[in-house]
């Protein structure tokens, strides 16, 4: 593995739920203990199964792992850093400040950015030369800090107070107040992430062309900052060998023999190691040590025992659907899941019975007209522009909210105004302007704002506390678009997943944040299954007897009303294949 070469103190490897990052991190932390380097693996992964991994429980200390010598690892729980953060910040204003200025922080520290400085906060102290790393050759990290914190970090002077002496009302300021203390200390830890000499950022990606756009993205905001020593891990390629009997297979491997050719040219440019797909769990050291060899899959014949799942198909879902007659219906999941093929099929299948229907995404990478191919009575279908919505966004905030600020001020807001939040805020407005069709027709929505957006905007007061203040003075009936996603007559979430450990565990984190917004989710979708298919692949085989604890997870734990979708043979593209992935 060309990664593995020469390799510096610090390792950093990150990548979207599901490609598979921990797995390569912790083969890559038992190769460099067992060629004896003193090792240190440090996973800040919200859905981190480190310890699950290695058969030990980890946790926030630095814990032995008995079976790897000169092997360690440490579990930082990226929610439990965050609240500790939290109460820091917010103690000390807490019976000074009113308590609805304390409740606007609270929440602008809620979210995804808090998280992320928090855990940075975590583990800078491993960044820089101190007695807890003294004796270890190499640090190895599971997900790495994002271009966004990183940024934010690298902007100068004071944070403390700018929140709450009311300069700003954005999302990712709030997580900074507490900064200054540690300034010189997060300063080092930034330096060293930006020495090619002592770390490198190993991208980890899948065969898939949306996976490799997001990767690209990735690269060129990370390059952009300095951490330009970076090398791609593309995982999970399948055999050929698969492909020799198997039609299945065949058009598994031809997709991801597209994708590589069609690789995005910025990642041309960097060192490129391949790892085949396993068919087995990536838990205990035996198949750890199997991870980055090229021994082959041993296939075991092709007389493999039937697989028995339940599986509600998707059509089985709108069933319940069409009864309300209208309504809003909103695909949301992380990225890869497959959101953008399950909103077009639930819209196709539901313009099929012969309902209007809307169909719109903000989704840049979502390319409706091509999934759709053609055209079909009762669909219309439109796209709001993420760009477009930001920027205009942006720049209403500068020109009201930052027309009064100092230079520092507003280099702090603009910075803050680059988060991801800031992009879901503005296309949540567009899409509430969508909103009120769904009043006469079925509105269906690809790629919602996450239950943090919805929060922030409800609590600091942005729509739907004005509204409701205002109309609550005139005696006046009113719905806000907040009151239509907590409506579950109105509205129905439907949660897009993958049967596997990590997509439904991110998903399941999802949910909470939805319920902490008031909103229920009203099914989950088990998108591009195989255990929902007949393969004669041996490999594919042992991977949908995998995917069944993940289903039944799901079915058991997790949702009442869920769909599993079979992995086609051929992409879902065009209205027949649509309304055939809808079926089942």
């Amino acid at each position: 593995m060309l990664f593995l070469k020469q390799p510096p103190r610090f390792l950093f490897f990150t990548g979207k739920g599901g490609v598979g990052k921990t797995s390569i991190a912790c083969a890559t932390a038992i190769q460099l203990a067992e060629s004896g380097k003193r090792v240190l693996l440090v996973s800040t992964d919200p859905a981190s199964n480190v310890g699950q991994v290695f058969g030990i429980n980890i946790g926030n200390h630095i814990t032995a792992v008995p079976a790897v010598p000169n092997l360690a690892a440490l579990e930082i729980d990226p929610q439990a850093a965050a609240q500790g953060y939290r109460d820091r910040i917010v103690g000390p204003v807490r019976g000074i400040l009113p308590d609805d200025v304390v409740k606007g922080i609270e929440e602008q520290l809620s979210g995804a950015c808090t998280t992320e400085i928090a855990a940075f906060d975590e583990f800078t102290a491993l960044l820089i030369d101190s007695p807890v790393t003294y004796n270890y050759d190499h640090i190895i990290f599971d997900t790495a800090p994002t271009g966004h914190t990183i940024r934010l970090l690298q902007l100068p002077g004071a944070w403390s107070g700018f929140l709450e002496k009311g300069k700003g009302n954005a999302s990712c300021l709030g997580p900074l107040a507490g900064l200054e203390k540690q300034r010189e200390q997060y300063e080092a830890a930034v330096d060293a992430l930006a020495d090619g000499k002592r770390t490198r950022l190993i991208l980890v990606a899948r065969a898939q062309q949306s996976t490799l756009r997001e990767v690209a993205r990735t690269h060129e905001e990370l390059a952009g900052i300095g951490l330009k020593q970076q090398h791609l891990v593309i995982n999970g390629i399948l055999p050929k060998i698969e492909a020799e009997t198997d039609p299945l297979a065949a058009a598994i491997y031809q997709r991801e023999q597209a994708a590589l050719n069609a690789i995005p040219e910025v990642l041309k440019q960097l060192p490129q190691d391949l790892v085949a797909l396993k068919a087995f769990d990536l838990f205990g050291l035996d198949t750890l040590r199997q991870l980055l060899t090229d021994t082959p899959y041993q296939q075991h014949g092709t007389n493999e025992s039937a697989i028995t799942v339940d599986k509600p198909s998707l059509s089985q879902l709108v069933d319940s659907i069409v009864a309300d007659g209208h309504g809003l219906v909103m695909t949301m999941g992380k990225g890869g899941v497959g959101k953008t093929t399950v909103a077009a099929a639930v819209a196709v299948e539901l313009a099929n019975r012969g309902l209007p229907v809307h169909l719109t995404t903000s989704d840049p990478a979502a390319h409706l007209s091509d999934t759709l191919n053609g055209t079909l009575d009762n669909l219309t279908v439109s796209r709001i522009d993420p760009h477009e919505e930001t920027e205009r966004y942006r720049q209403h905030v500068l020109d009201t909210k930052g027309a009064k600020l100092d230079a520092h001020g507003r280099a702090l807001l603009e910075e803050d105004l680059r988060s991801p939040c800031t992009e879901e805020i503005a296309v949540f407005q567009a899409f509430s302007r969508i909103i009120r069709e769904a009043g006469k027709k079925f509105v269906v929505m690809d790629t919602a704002p996450t239950g943090h957006t919805l929060l922030l905007l409800d609590a600091t007061g942005a729509y739907h506390r004005e509204v409701a203040r205002q109309m609550d003075k005139a005696h006046l009936q009113f719905t806000t678009p907040m009151m239509q996603l907590q409506d579950p007559k109105q509205t129905k979430i439907l949660i897009v997943t993958l049967a596997e450990k990590t997509p439904v565990l991110e998903a399941a984190n999802l949910q909470l944040d939805l319920r902490r917004a008031g909103i229920e989710p009203w099914a989950w979708v088990i998108n591009n299954s195989v255990a929902a298919t007949t393969t004669t692949s041996s490999l594919l085989h042992q991977r949908a007897l995998n995917e069944l604890v993940e289903i039944n997870s799901v079915a058991k734990v997790y949702s009442k009303h869920y769909a599993v979708v079979p992995m086609l043979k051929d992409e879902p593209i065009g209205v027949q294949r649509l309304l055939d992935l809808a079926a089942g």
